[in-house]
């Protein structure tokens, strides 16, 4: 049946829903297909009029490596060259839109601030030039539309000035004439399905452009000194590469270390050196935080490195070996399987998420710190990665960092606080010093931040973190966030859960980094992976110390997916949670605790 045929039936949307439904493994939402009813109807009458009734139309097309999706892309031949064509749409239903004052490129559409559609439909473009294969980081094959079609000029009357090119042009409705001519430059009437084909069969890959940029912003800027077994380890991977490239061999290399051993150093060393040398190299976490500074850091002056930092759950359809090198840092935050409700049911394997890491690239390298399993669902452990390598029938070599490069290169106070938490034999131990940390037990969490407020004041960097034990509201637009972390007549608002930033407090995965941090408190996730000159811990009332013993408390936790476990596996995740928390600091760390007994023990250990 013809598109026009199906739209004259009423038959187009329901027929894409049952796609979706089958694609996807669920419904899609009310306002998805209600936006599809008023969308792409309106894109096909136009197509049609256009004489390209035969391209072949991709809608909700997953961007690679990504959970963002175009909303259609027409597919053809060029009227010019004859190659293969792709005319990337934005369908805005808007009737209305202007830009925000103060900004060149951020609209309101009337409900919320938005980007603006030029610059979103170019960056698709971009993106889809990047990593598909098939276009070879060139943008001659692309062109982008952002097509408001229920407005009018004068709706959108501010949004003209933003500069236009072949991969984003803007058209209102009151414009549909330009728009069909624009489409009829782009693609003839012939049939699309041979280029839709060679688009959907694409490897995807880091274009030589990207790795360019990425080896000048990530290796260049950085001047990355390697040391010890941080060298070694480097090798160690680039040798793995090179024996991959000469007999098509695989090999999986797990770099371990704890907190500040320089993992992540070795991880940007190789992305740049890998990069520079062309070899096809992504970095990956399972932060959210961790990944968006990353982006924010590499990518400041290039914004298109920032799409070379991924996340695991992006390779559950990869291709086998697809690319040389899967950078896998902060890997004990790989997860039981990458599915989740996006995903589409034939992806639904229930396949772990570390197969998937491994079989994504020739050399998977996993940088990890056993100590920092903080969820239950995460299998990050150097077990289920040799398990994992071992039933794929891969070679594992292992490289130990022994160096400390945070909490002041202090080992003693590394040790301290592993024996502090039972992670390692001995019970706590008194704090002996050490001139290059500084350890200080408070008396109250005012106490705390005032010690932390004179360490700001002459330059340094300060944070507050804390068990989650205590709710964590969202943020109301207009107001302040609220004061949920309660101690007596103490009050701070937990860290902005937007990652956005809601006013003055910057967005989630800033909150370590940003200086307006200071004033929320922090929880694990948004302290993971990152370090402060002075931090402070505020252990909760979900691990307590009893005797002469640790007592964890499920019933005390407002982490729903920690306290739903088995106990053994709660006890164990928190534990490594003020692990993680108690060794992000540089310098010093001072410690409170909302229990009497264990506040007791604590004092008990200062010399």
């Amino acid at each position: 049946m013809s598109a026009r045929s199906r739209l004259e039936s009423k038959e187009l949307v329901p027929a894409l829903v049952e796609s979706y439904r089958f694609d996807f493994g669920y419904h899609p939402t009310r306002s998805e297909v209600r936006s599809w009813q008023n969308s792409i109807p309106v894109l096909v009458n136009d197509l049609i009029d256009a004489g390209l009734s035969d391209a072949e139309l991709l809608l909700e097309f997953k961007l690679p490596l990504t959970s963002k999706r175009a909303d259609a892309i027409v597919c053809g031949t060029h009227p010019g060259t004859g190659a293969p064509s792709y005319v990337v749409v934005e369908l805005k239903q808007w009737s209305q839109a202007t830009l925000v004052d103060g900004t060149e490129d951020v609209v309101l559409d009337g409900f919320a601030e938005r980007l603006h559609p030029i610059e979103q439909v170019q960056r698709y473009c971009q993106h889809l030039a990047d990593f598909e294969a098939s276009l070879g980081g060139s943008l001659d094959q692309l062109a982008g539309v952002a097509y408001l079609h229920n407005a009018t000029d004068q709706g959108i009357a501010t949004l003209w000035d933003y500069p236009e090119s072949e991969t984003g042009r803007l058209f209102s409705g009151q414009r549909r004439a330009d728009l069909i001519a624009f489409l009829r430059s782009k693609l003839t009437p012939s049939s699309g399905a041979e280029a839709a084909d060679e688009l959907l069969s694409s490897a995807v890959l880091p274009s030589k452009q990207l790795m360019d940029l990425a080896a000048e912003e990530v290796q260049r800027r950085e001047q990355f000194v390697l040391l010890d077994e941080q060298q070694v380890a480097y090798s160690m991977v680039m040798r793995a590469v090179e024996a991959s490239r000469r007999s098509a061999t695989k090999e999986v290399i797990v770099i371990t270390g704890g907190p500040g051993s320089g993992k992540s150093v070795i991880a940007l060393s190789l992305l740049g050196e890998l990069s520079r040398q062309g070899r096809t190299a992504l970095h990956a976490t399972g932060s959210s935080a961790f990944t968006q500074t990353l982006r924010r850091i590499a990518g400041a002056r290039a914004p298109r490195v920032k799409q070379m930092f991924t996340y695991y759950n992006q390779f559950i359809d990869a291709e086998p070996n697809g690319i040389d090198v899967l950078i896998n840092d902060e890997a004990h935050r790989i997860k039981e399987v990458s599915t989740n409700r996006f995903t589409r049911a034939h992806l639904r394997t229930g396949r772990p998420q570390v197969e998937e890491l491994i079989d994504a690239a020739r050399v998977p390298v996993f940088l990890l710190d056993e100590h920092q399993v903080v969820r239950p669902s995460e299998r990050g452990t150097i077990q289920d990665i040799e398990q994992a390598a071992a039933k794929l029938e891969c070679k594992v070599k292992r490289v130990d960092l022994d160096g400390q490069f945070r909490c002041g290169g202090s080992r003693l106070y590394e040790q301290w606080v592993l024996r502090l938490l039972g992670l390692e034999p001995g019970g706590p131990m008194k704090w002996p010093g050490d001139d290059a940390f500084e350890v200080a037990i408070d008396e109250s969490p005012s106490l705390v931040e005032q010690h932390l407020l004179e360490r700001l004041e002459v330059g340094y960097s300060a944070r507050i973190a804390a068990g989650y034990c205590w709710k964590w509201s969202d943020p109301v637009r207009g107001k302040d966030l609220a004061d949920d972390v309660v101690i007596g007549s103490w009050q701070r608002p937990w860290n902005n859960k937007k990652p956005t930033s809601h006013n003055g407090a910057p967005g989630t995965p800033y909150w370590a980094s940003d200086p307006a941090g200071f004033g929320q408190v922090g929880c694990v996730y948004t302290a993971q992976g990152f370090e402060y000159d002075y931090g402070a811990v505020i252990i909760g009332p979900d691990l307590v110390w009893r005797e002469d013993r640790w007592v964890a408390r499920p019933e005390f936790s407002q982490d729903n997916q920690v306290r739903r476990a088995d106990f053994p596996s709660f006890d164990r995740a928190i534990r490594n949670t003020y692990k993680v928390l108690l060794t992000r600091g540089m310098r010093g760390m001072r410690l409170y605790s909302t229990d009497g007994e264990t506040q007791e023990l604590l004092q008990s250990l200062m010399s």
